[in-house]
């Protein structure tokens, strides 16, 4: 059992890793996933004050 909980603290260790990795790496490698949308939205609003 105990082999197990290391196991799986190793494997959340090594995503947390990967995420992190994926943070900093990933606008070089993938730009367009991280790029902000190109369209501007407007919408009208209406205020109710009195």
């Amino acid at each position: 059992m105990w082999r197990f909980f290391k196991l799986l603290i190793f494997l959340i260790i090594l995503l947390a890793i990967g995420l992190v990795g994926y943070a900093y790496v990933g606008p070089i490698l993938f730009p367009s996933d991280f790029a902000a949308p190109a369209q501007e939205v407007t919408r009208p609003v209406t205020l109710d004050a009195n």
